[in-house]
């Protein structure tokens, strides 16, 4: 059994953590700082909480970290400052080339490191989320969820090939929802949304609902897949890739991200009454 510490039982963390948890490890948290929210997902849980990161890293023997994109090399520092010398396993969806540098300041302080990417929602279901695996004790950390239904999948040793897969990934599923976006949002400012709707009509009789709700629907995680954007440009840059329409899905992103936390999903013309507003 092993003492493992979840950095942050956010929606999705607290599903890994409940897996880890399920599989027979003790699962902690750091309570400092944290929402009500997190607090109740925890306890639901039965995570044990501590005070702070440093009783978290000196409790645990490995670390999982989930948290916004924008946050990873900051939380890996934190963790180097809390002196944890455990395996420490960053999940969160960064270019390759972060998830690289971040594994080699890891190994100037003698923390192990496996680069690690989730796919799908969140883990209550079987069959509906991977954790993808890489490094040299990504094995390690595979073990951790054996028989639960977070599916952990080792794809190499190589640190970076986890997180290429995650940005390869959703480059297609958030990218396509932000392309999306945008026809909507021009077809809207141009006068042309109904005759687009209509035209869509034509060709699927289900496809104009189905658009409205894929546009209405990412709105609540806007504010995350803006950075995750942001890392994906970064890939594909870093591969001869042109990252320019990464770039701009941020920015599509970024003018939605009002939207966090909202109880319901807001209509489409609030969306695109957001979308065509410029930044000052």
């Amino acid at each position: 059994m092993s003492k493992v510490g979840i950095i942050n039982p956010g929606a999705m963390g607290i599903s890994i953590a409940a897996s880890a948890r399920a599989a027979g490890h003790d699962v902690y948290w750091s309570a400092a700082g944290r929402s009500g929210a997190t607090r109740q997902r925890a306890q639901e849980q039965n995570l044990i909480a501590v005070a702070t990161l440093n009783e978290l890293c000196g409790n645990c023997d490995v670390i999982l970290c989930v948290c916004p994109p924008h946050a990873a090399h900051s939380v890996a520092e934190a963790v180097i400052d809390a002196g944890f010398r455990g395996l420490y396993c960053d999940g969160n969806a960064i270019a390759p080339q972060k998830a690289r540098k971040i594994g080699a300041r890891l190994a100037t302080a003698d923390i192990d490191f496996v680069d690690g990417s989730i796919i799908g929602p969140p883990a209550w279901k079987q069959g509906t989320t991977r954790f993808y695996l890489s490094g040299a004790s990504a094995q390690q950390v595979a073990g951790l969820f054996s028989g639960t239904v977070t599916e952990a999948i080792v794809i190499g040793d190589e640190i970076g090939k986890a997180s290429a897969l995650k940005m390869a990934f959703a480059a297609l599923t958030k990218g396509s929802t932000a392309l999306l976006t945008a026809i909507y949002g021009t077809a809207d400012q141009l006068g042309v949304r109904d005759d687009l709707e209509r035209e869509w009509a034509m060709r699927d009789s289900d496809s104009v609902l189905q658009r409205r709700n894929q546009v209405r629907n990412v709105t609540e995680k806007a504010w995350r897949f803006a950075g995750e954007m942001q890392e994906i440009a970064a890939t594909f840059e870093s591969a001869g890739i042109p990252p320019g329409f990464f770039e701009a899905a941020h920015d599509v992103y970024q003018r939605m991200a009002r939207f966090k936390d909202a109880d319901t999903a807001p209509e489409l013309e609030d969306v695109l009454a957001a979308l065509s507003e410029k930044d000052d």
